[in-house]
């Protein structure tokens, strides 16, 4: 199957949908550079994340089952923007969310979800406001992030948090997702790494500051930011 998935690039599929052979040699190439760094540094464990780049009208996605620190390119699924698996192994569950990203944010072209650790943690937490589940506590944060809002808690793969997460995604490119773990999308591969980390950090921050008086930024002071 992945030695298919390699052999097909480029060529028609039966789906009309051609993509440059070159461009999705290269967007393979990144997905797993990117997947074992996040492995590599924690970001996700075990089989848990999946990471998207889309070429023209296919969406390149790590495929169900997999280590992101143990991906090889050849092992990668395409979808297209409907989230129907088109080429290669069986995709992620979970890719359903990425095209979901990707059609309400056509200028984003790559999207990250991890399970990290302390952004998890949060995720578990009562309380939080579902309009932003963390506070802007650096300029970093308040510039990759912005505001993070709580989706309410669906099952791993369960297709029906696709529409919420489109309708959302519209004006957020990040949302924690309850229960669960962080999920972004930005105009590349890596700044949509930039981003799953910089959050991952303002949560491990958020709990390193737990009891502690805070001084997060002020609206005023993120809207300059966000201007910038």
């Amino acid at each position: 199957m992945a030695a298919r998935a390699v052999a097909t690039i480029g060529k028609d599929d039966g789906t009309g949908m051609n993509g440059d052979p070159a461009e999705e040699e290269a967007a393979r190439d990144a997905i797993v550079a990117a997947a074992r760094s996040a492995f590599s540094r924690s970001l996700t464990h075990g089989s848990t994340g999946n990471i998207s780049v889309r070429v023209g009208e296919r969406i390149i996605v790590t495929p169900t089952g997999s280590s992101l620190g143990t991906l090889e390119r050849d092992d990668l699924s395409v979808i297209d923007a409907s989230g129907a698996h088109v080429d290669g192994p069986k995709p992620s569950k979970e890719a359903f969310l990425h095209a979901a990203l990707l059609r309400a944010r056509p200028s984003d072209n790559a999207v990250v979800h991890t399970h990290s650790t302390h952004a998890a943690a949060v995720s578990c937490l009562d309380g939080l406001d579902p309009d932003n589940a963390l506070p802007p506590l650096t300029a970093y944060y308040a510039m990759r992030i912005g505001s993070l809002p709580l989706l309410p808690y669906h099952a791993p793969g369960d297709s029906s948090l696709g529409a919420l997460a489109e309708r959302v995604a519209t004006d957020h490119h990040a949302m924690l997702l309850a229960n669960h773990g962080p999920i972004v999308s930005a105009p590349t591969l890596a700044a949509a790494m930039d981003a799953i980390e910089e959050l991952e950090e303002t949560a491990r921050l958020f709990f390193l500051l737990a009891g502690h008086a805070t001084r997060p930024l002020s609206p005023e002071q993120v809207s300059a930011l966000r201007s910038r």
